[in-house]
């Protein structure tokens, strides 16, 4: 997600800007034991243009509702803690209309990704940048899959910690 604009706004680099927040934060938190926290959360919405709404579970309704989900990586050390990365959720009804998504102004390069890829997209982000951790947290609906294969592929000293799927009681992952 390079530039990011709409008309009548200035041009801004998302990723850019991510990297600067993520650098700033581990100036004063960076620690080899600190845990890479995974998860995500939806923000209620009531009309169709925000976007990626739609109607879809979330935790903090409870249940399937109209909302936003974003994905988030927190770092977490003995000196504190701060998200340092994020991805907003674009269920396939958005990113299967073109139109849709070219009005909400999202780059035309954007595809489908489920909730575990935009994870593991954070994931290889954080690594690629060296940020020193040796935990990995979240709930288990990111499963240990390929996200367990990129920990073990870099050879990491790390452990992954997944979270009972409370989701599973209301059929949802």
């Amino acid at each position: 997600m390079a530039a990011t604009g709409a008309p009548g706004r200035g041009r801004w680099d998302a990723d850019a800007l991510r990297d600067i927040v993520r650098e700033y934060a581990l100036e004063t938190l960076a620690d080899p034991d600190a845990v890479l926290v995974i998860d995500e959360t939806g923000f209620l919405k009531q009309g169709k243009a925000s976007c990626g709404v739609g109607r879809q579970y979330t935790g903090s309704a409870g249940k399937i509702t109209n909302c936003q989900i974003g994905v988030f990586a927190a770092y977490v050390s003995q000196h504190g803690h701060a998200f340092i990365d994020c991805a907003l959720y674009l269920p396939k009804a958005w990113t299967g209309d073109p139109g849709r998504m070219a009005k909400a102004h999202v780059p035309p390069t954007v595809g489908f990704a489920t909730k575990p890829r935009l994870a593991l997209s954070m994931i290889e982000r954080v690594m690629a940048a060296n940020v020193p951790f040796s935990w990995v947290a979240a709930d288990s609906v990111y499963g240990v899959g390929d996200i367990e294969m990129v920990l073990r592929r870099v050879a990491r000293a790390m452990s992954w910690a997944l979270a009972p799927n409370i989701c599973s009681a209301h059929g949802q992952t």
